[in-house]
């Protein structure tokens, strides 16, 4: 997030995530309360299209930490909402049978969505979907994938991937990206948070790992413990 909230409880309040929500679920909500400083699209932007997405960061019992999007990449916002305001929750791989309106299915970015889902062997045995600009898009029926837009996946990996099958995804994603002209960017769920397929594929001794409590850079994501993301 460009631009983030104060939190609207106590730091020492704020022990972790609510598993009711994973990181990158899209949450339709009931209301945004506002907080002191919030720049001054997010009330137009949430009036729009009443979601916000999960994003990882520490929170106190009630709350959910999401980011809210706006027009553009500068228009972004990390704040925090109340658990029971929530009203529903869409996780990437619940996007499997979504389809945009028949005028956008042509952006390269949902092309190459479909062609995924109509055929990608490799990613067939695992739960998978849609991140970014697409899913909001597919949950809100707002425009918010472009021409230049990349495709962003998430891909639920919660025991060990081989370096060699992930080289196996990821040499498979890319060349059906550079045929469509685009880039795809995966990021793989595990116990340890969220980590880049591409850097797991190319075999470094420790990854970047995205959880609550920040970036970590870590050897193995499987060997760590649970409830990290």
């Amino acid at each position: 997030m460009q631009v983030c909230a104060v939190p609207p409880f106590a730091a020492d309040s704020a022990h972790g995530c609510d598993p009711r929500w994973q990181p990158h679920d899209l949450l339709r909500l009931r209301r945004l309360a506002p907080l002191d400083g919030e720049p001054e699209w997010v009330r137009e932007a949430f009036a729009r299209a009443p979601f916000a997405v999960v994003r990882r960061a520490p929170a106190a019992a009630g709350f959910v930490a999401v980011g809210v999007r706006g027009n553009g990449r500068a228009q972004r916002y990390g704040t925090w909402v109340e658990a029971a305001d929530v009203l529903e929750a869409i996780a990437p791989e619940d996007f499997a049978a979504s389809l945009p309106a028949l005028e956008r299915r042509a952006l390269p970015a949902f092309a190459l969505l479909a062609a995924l889902r109509d055929d990608m062997s490799s990613l067939r045995r695992y739960a998978w979907g849609p991140t970014g600009s697409a899913a909001f898009e597919l949950a809100t029926r707002m425009p918010a994938v472009t021409m230049a837009s990349d495709l962003d996946l998430l891909v639920r990996m919660p025991k060990r991937l081989p370096q060699e099958s992930a080289a196996q995804i990821l040499t498979e994603l890319q060349t059906r990206a550079q045929k469509a002209g685009m880039r795809v960017d995966v990021q793989l769920e595990t116990p340890a948070g969220g980590i880049a397929l591409a850097e797991w594929a190319a075999g470094k001794p420790r990854v970047m790992a995205r959880c609550a409590q920040g970036p970590q850079l870590i050897a193995d994501p499987w060997a760590a413990m649970p409830g990290r993301v």
